[in-house]
């Protein structure tokens, strides 16, 4: 099983036994206000996780693992809180076709009950950093809407730079760059 080890998080590959948990987590009003369309039917969760997320994780890393490129491959990440084991939220990267070219996204979400704890923000930088050190991504895109302080805030502490804003289905988003030199720089200092 593929997982990136954080300091009190870790993040690894979605599996079956999440179904229940992810779908719980949709349903929090804090995450679907931010992420409208995550919060579908456990049906459609499940077809969704077995189908598409599971198996196009597998090809990433794949890809990854024979030194080819990701190109438009999406990669899902559960966030586990490594003290009790618990599915908290989940870490992703994938193409946003909305965005300016180069266009892979990093986006995440955590439980109510574990915000404001610094665990997003260690979800997004250990993804980050694995973008940079084991793909040929050499660019990162984060969008947050103005009023997601929290996301916001973990996007700008992970380094990245406001580019400005941009409108995504009739929404305003501030958009976001994080380039990997940049990144090396932050990780040296």
């Amino acid at each position: 099983m593929f997982t990136i080890n954080c300091r009190d998080i870790m993040l690894r590959e979605f599996l079956a036994t999440d179904l229940k948990s992810f779908h719980s987590l949709t349903w929090q009003p804090e995450i679907y206000t931010y992420l409208p369309g995550w919060n579908v039917s456990m049906e459609q969760r499940k077809e969704w996780l077995l189908q598409y997320e599971i198996p196009e994780n597998k090809r990433f890393l794949q890809a990854v693992w024979n030194g080819e490129s990701i190109g438009q491959l999406r990669f899902r990440l559960g966030i586990i809180l490594k003290e009790t084991g618990e599915w908290i939220g989940w870490c992703c990267t994938g193409i946003k076709d909305e965005l300016p070219s180069p266009s892979r996204e990093i986006m995440y979400a955590i439980s109510r009950a574990h915000r404001s704890k610094g665990y997003t923000t260690q979800a997004a930088q250990g993804m980050i950093n694995y973008l940079f050190k084991y793909t040929d991504t050499e660019t990162i895109s984060a969008i947050a809407l103005p009023d997601n302080t929290p996301s916001n805030r973990v996007i700008q502490k992970c380094g990245f730079r406001l580019q400005g804003q941009i409108a995504i289905e009739n929404e305003m988003y501030n958009r976001y760059r994080l380039d990997q030199q940049e990144w090396v720089h932050l990780q040296m200092n």
